[in-house]
């Protein structure tokens, strides 16, 4: 079973450093099934993230790679999986991120 990751970033992404290192455990990321999201990732496509470092941005999800998720992104992520089924604890996680205005890390595929 195909696993995404979702961590929040204590601090915001250093300018200029690349994340592509596979580190859920530093995020303490919770798991979601790829089958929950796999019907709904293009609906992430218009929402500004960023793809391995902040200095490509890029529209959606960065599905099998490294996406991070700017505050300013966080209303429009949880809108798209907002009652979504089986989507709860991301969107209490996105949540959580907005109220402290923190990053998101996604480790995909």
């Amino acid at each position: 079973m195909a696993k995404h990751e979702f961590g929040i970033m204590e601090k915001p992404p250093e300018k200029g450093r690349r994340y592509d290192e596979y580190e859920p455990q530093k995020y303490n990321c919770i798991s979601v099934n790829d089958d929950y999201l796999e019907d709904i990732i293009a609906e992430f496509d218009h929402i500004d993230f960023y793809w391995h470092t902040t200095d490509i941005k890029g529209k959606g999800i960065c599905y099998v790679g490294i996406t991070l998720i700017p505050p300013e992104a966080l209303a429009s992520f949880a809108d798209v999986i907002k009652e979504k089924n089986g989507l709860a604890e991301l969107y209490n996680l996105i949540l959580k991120a907005k109220n402290e205005n923190n990053w998101i890390i996604h480790f995909g595929l």
